[in-house]
């Protein structure tokens, strides 16, 4: 019923332009202290509460740990056969965790693997301790990377969420770095794995995940507990093209995170969709002064339009060119701009650049062509 009167109230909204008619959350039940939803495609925040509220993260602080891990591989200073060891520190880890023995070698692979599907600790901290020499260089990285992504409200203090004074993030912090470990596409073979193994079988690994198996279009992503923190969850889905990020920070239980996280997605695939125009058709552009009198233009890549579901097919487009264009032309500058309007806002903006380059009329020039055009009588 609730989810019906928000669609309601958004298409009330479009018909009568009247922006403020359209509820964001207030008809949404969450019980967990802090939360939010953003689609990943524009970063837009779909829903919040709570979204900049200071706290502790636990394991989702991983999520941090696997950017800095595939960033390495994809640099090539990583690869998933490397076989690495275990250290003292790590073997020390407390909490969830497969029991490494220090000097223990396992691969990269089966590293990522238990800290994705069993959120060890241990593997986390062999990750960061290869990736940067130790876990307090790793930190220090973690936290650069956090500043990189406009992460504000974090600071982390270890690379795997155990608790420690200091060690806080925010829902909306959160949805930021999951944003990020979703560009790699290889990370959702961890988190869409329900079980498996490491040890040649010897020990089992079950996904702390259980929306993997209950939740429509799920890709991930990380769960956390500890007592601070209490039960989070990232949790990342994909429908039609739509691609979410629900965060859900301090839930009482994991039955709650899971809950609520399944919410904020059904919230978000139901008044919502994503939308690629297609490229505009684009006639030649008059050149001034130039060797030939037009040049080819190109549309640079269709961006993803998000839209409230009341608004689908509405999409606006408008073609602007650079006046009294004149040679000389470089093949991919920029000579004009289309931009795409919703409801009379504009969402989206693409570049028109020239498909080649048109030289400006000189003697010498004038002089080649007309010798070329002689040369081929």
């Amino acid at each position: 019923m609730k989810k019906k009167l928000a669609l309601l109230l958004a298409l009330l909204a479009a018909v009568l332009g009247l922006p403020g008619l359209t509820v964001h959350g207030e008809e949404l039940e969450v019980s967990a202290p802090a939360a939010v939803l953003m689609e990943a495609g524009t970063g837009q925040v779909l829903f919040e509460k709570n979204a900049h509220e200071v706290r502790a993260c636990a394991s989702i602080t991983k999520v941090m740990t696997l950017c800095l891990t595939f960033e390495a591989m994809e640099q090539g200073k990583l690869r998933l056969e490397d076989q690495l060891s275990a250290s003292a520190h790590a073997a020390s880890m407390g909490g969830s965790d497969i029991w490494l023995k220090e000097g223990e070698q396992m691969s990269v692979d089966d590293l990522i693997k238990a800290t994705v599907i069993m959120s060890a600790n241990d593997a986390a901290v062999v990750l960061a301790e290869n990736v940067a020499g130790s876990e307090e260089a790793f930190v220090a990285r973690m936290n650069e990377k956090a500043a990189a992504l406009g992460m504000k409200e974090t600071s982390f203090k270890n690379c795997n969420g155990l608790d420690e004074e200091g060690h806080v993030t925010s829902a909306y912090d959160v949805a930021l770095m999951s944003r990020e470990l979703i560009k790699y596409e290889k990370i959702t073979d961890y988190t869409l794995t329900w079980m498996d193994s490491v040890r040649d079988g010897a020990t089992q690994l079950v996904n702390t995940n259980k929306l993997i198996r209950s939740y429509k279009g799920i890709t991930g992503l990380k769960t956390g507990t500890t007592s601070q923190a209490g039960s989070c969850i990232a949790a990342t889905a994909e429908r039609g093209g739509l691609r979410l990020i629900a965060v859900v920070l301090g839930a009482g239980s994991t039955d709650d995170r899971f809950r609520d996280a399944a919410a904020l997605l059904d919230y978000g695939f139901a008044g919502w969709s994503v939308t690629v125009p297609e490229a505009p058709e684009l006639a030649p552009v008059p050149v001034l002064r130039g060797m030939e009198e037009t040049v080819e233009a190109r549309a640079g890549a269709m961006p993803e339009i998000l839209m409230e579901a009341a608004q689908a097919g509405q999409v606006e487009e408008k073609l602007e060119w650079k006046k009294n264009l004149t040679a000389p032309v470089e093949e991919g500058d920029v000579i004009g701009r289309v931009t795409y309007s919703v409801g009379g806002k504009e969402v989206a903006q693409v570049d028109l650049t020239a498909a080649r380059s048109v030289e400006a009329v000189t003697f010498s020039s004038a002089f080649r062509y007309l010798l070329w055009g002689f040369l081929r009588l």
